[in-house]
């Protein structure tokens, strides 16, 4: 990666994702927020520039700066990739910390963030936007679908399937060959023995549905 980074986003993913680019020297241009309160701003000594629908930056996406997708809110983060596809024709790179693990044989698509300390084995495959926090393990043939979200030290056992829109909450346990379904939501700490089917929630020791 050699242009410039600007990271939509400037709270807590884009701080993180500051971090990343960091560690592997790669310059942060600024950021792009909507709250007005944290425009004209610096954070880690990078400026907070404006909106992120402030053509005057974006259109230097694609041409002299890479860009990467930040914003804590799932809709609001599948809105502004669109957008960066229809009218500016950029794909959002990946942000992969220096201190990760990422095996040579795993396939990563475009736009995730795989943090410090984060583990990605051999022959797993993560889609596009997916969110590896630190301390995750992805391990041996797992799937990782697009927009899933692993939270801090959860671990994701060999074979393992996560759909689109998943959240695995810190600390969990997917056990080996289990399914978790689209946009299916795994509580912190839990160990999730059987299929999760989409949308639902679950919870505990073995994980259990939440009603």
């Amino acid at each position: 990666m050699q242009n410039p980074v600007i990271i939509l986003g400037a709270q807590k993913l884009g701080t993180a994702a500051l971090d990343i680019f960091n560690s592997n020297n790669v310059v942060v241009y600024c950021f792009l927020d909507d709250s007005k309160d944290l425009q004209q701003q610096e954070i880690n000594n990078v400026a907070v520039m404006s909106s992120t629908e402030d053509n005057e930056f974006l259109k230097l996406v694609g041409q002299k700066c890479d860009v990467f997708v930040a914003l804590e809110d799932s809709a609001a983060r599948k809105g502004v990739i669109k957008m960066l596809k229809d009218e500016y024709k950029a794909v959002p790179v990946n942000a992969i910390h220096r201190f990760s693990s990422v095996s040579e044989y795993a396939w990563l698509g475009h736009g995730n963030m795989v943090a410090a300390g984060a583990v990605v084995n051999n022959n797993s495959r993560i889609g596009n936007y997916a969110i590896i926090q630190s301390g995750a393990v992805v391990d041996t043939n797992a799937r990782i679908g697009d927009f899933v979200q692993v939270g801090a030290g959860a671990v994701i056992n060999a074979d393992v399937v996560v759909e689109e829109g998943a959240f695995i909450g810190t600390g969990a346990v997917v056990v080996a060959g289990v399914k978790i379904g689209k946009n299916a939501r795994v509580g912190a700490g839990s160990v999730v023995v059987a299929d999760v089917p989409a949308k639902a929630t679950v919870f505990g020791n073995p994980a259990a549905p939440v009603k």
